[in-house]
Order: structure tokens, then sequence, then C-alpha cells
């Protein structure tokens, strides 16, 4: 493990863009992106890149979004380094035992922030740095996502038992990371959320129970393919740009960092409930042993 971005594969897109003027077809981000590429491409290919077809499409779908993120924040990569390290430094004294991602900076096809595998955790430049971000934006953004995202790489696969409840497995999927990360940083990782969940807590877990409870024992294919159940977790995953009105995205990962915080702050061996956390082996175990209710708010930097 190291504390230095990879950016060479974003360089190697940077250079593909510019030599073709902002408009780079197929073949040639086959030929000089994808075709070589190192292992945070590899990891970004499926279900996010997919292939050079669909990344040329969503590059002529928003050119003005990579050229942004080529010429604003792909400079700036190189200075977060440090915010890296810290991160990281906060990780060790908080899981000693565990390994460390490498970390790689690419380009997708403007669909996914970041994701991870055991030995790796991949950002996607162009979700991260859409027109507009200001340096500070952009800094506070990656240093929520390394630490969200190295969180990921510690969760091991589950049996398909441990998704019995869906709802809140997905919370404790993504509200965990989202809780390591608070503690890391010392701050939410979403400010939007964080407001309007400590405003809205008892209407939000009133809402995610009745979800739960429509969820609860449904597959995966059921859920893509049954308009109810497809709202009862849309409502709370998966519904960046298109969130219910008046609510920001993706709650369910605020609810899952109050529970997760609510486990914490209940288990005497702080380290044990992390790591019980990431394994999510029993999810509703889990939730139910937090005492978390919904009626109060948890800090989860306590």
């Amino acid at each position: 493990m190291t504390t230095v971005i990879d950016t060479r594969d974003a360089e190697r897109f940077a250079a593909v863009f510019a030599r073709s003027g902002g408009k780079p077809d197929a073949a040639s981000l086959q030929r000089d992106y994808l075709n070589g590429a190192g292992r945070g491409v590899e990891v970004f290919m499926p279900g996010r890149i997919e292939n050079a077809a669909n990344l040329a499409t969503a590059i002529a779908a928003d050119r003005e979004r990579y050229a942004y993120a080529i010429k604003t924040c792909l400079p700036l990569v190189a200075s977060l380094d440090g915010e890296l390290r810290a991160t990281y430094l906060a990780y060790r004294g908080l899981l000693p035992d565990r390994q460390l991602p490498e970390v790689y900076v690419v380009f997708g096809a403007a669909n996914s922030g970041g994701t991870a595998k055991p030995d790796a955790q991949v950002i996607g430049l162009e979700s991260m740095c859409g027109p507009g971000t200001t340096p500070e934006q952009f800094r506070t953004g990656m240093r929520n996502i390394f630490a969200h995202e190295v969180a990921h790489t510690f969760q091991p696969d589950v049996l398909e038992s441990a998704t019995h409840d869906k709802l809140m497995f997905m919370a404790l999927s993504e509200g965990t990371p989202d809780f390591l990360a608070s503690l890391v940083t010392a701050n939410p990782p979403s400010a939007v959320r964080e407001e309007y969940g400590r405003a809205n807590e008892t209407k939000l877990w009133a809402q995610f129970q009745r979800d739960r409870s429509v969820l609860l024992g449904k597959s995966w294919a059921e859920i893509d393919t049954d308009p109810v159940l497809k709202a009862a977790m849309h409502r709370w995953f998966g519904n960046a740009g298109a969130a219910p009105e008046g609510v920001p995205s993706e709650m369910g990962y605020w609810v899952g960092m109050q529970i997760a915080a609510a486990s914490f702050q209940a288990a005497p061996d702080k380290r044990a409930a992390i790591n019980a956390l990431l394994a999510r082996t029993d999810p509703i175990a889990l939730a139910n042993a937090s005492g978390y209710d919904g009626k109060v708010v948890v800090d989860p930097r306590q």
C-alpha cells in the first residue's frame, strides 16, 4: 500500500481527449485508453465504463464535464496525497490489522463517483468534478470519498441469507462506510443529508420501516422488475439526480450511518463492533442490537 494517488490512466484519457479536440471516438478510446490500462480502469469497467462505445457516448453527451474535470481537477489530484495519507493513518489507528488499498483516479462514463475492490479504491474524476466545482469543494469531496471507499474494501462478500432484509442490508452496506468516514474525518460525509436527516429523523425512520417491510424477503430480480418494490428501494438508494421531491439523494446512507453509529456506541468492544458492521452477516441482528429507534439523532463523532 502507498499513499500516492495513481493518476496514470486519467492522464492517458486526458491525452486522448485533447488529441481528438474533445470528441474521442470508441476506436481511439479503446486503443489509447482502455487497452493497456491499469488496475483502476479494470475495476471500473463492469457496470461503469462497460466498453469503449458506452464511454464515447457518455463523453459526447457532456463534453463540458470531462473538459472541466481535466482542466480544473486533474492538476489538483497530486496535492491530495496529504489528505489520503491523513485518512489512511486514521484507519491504521482504527483498524490496524486491515490491509489498506491502492488508490486510482480514472475517467469513467459519468455514472459513478467511486467503487472498490479489496486491493483498490477507484474514483471517477468526471463524477467528482462537474462544471463549477471549486477546488475546495473538490478537496472536501475527495477526502470524503477516500474515507468512504476504503471501508468498502474491508467488506467481504456475504451469503444470500444475509440479504433477506434487503433495505437494511443496503443501509448497513453504505451507512457503515459513511460512519467510518465520519470517524476518520470528524465530519459528516454529506452536509446536505446530515441537515435533512436531523430535521426529519422520525419521519424518515417511519418510511424506512414501511419500505423495509415491503422489500423483506424479495429477490433482487423482483426488485428490479416490480414497480412497487423498485420504488421502495429507489426512495433510499440509486436515486442520485432523481430523489423524491424535497429530499436529498441517497438518504439510505444516512439512515444506515445512524444505525452503525448506535451499534458502535452501544458496544463495549469498539473494534469488534466495527468488524461486525463491516461483515454484515446478520443485518437484522445488528440493527436490533444497536437500539436505534429513529427518535434520537446519533452523532457519529461522539
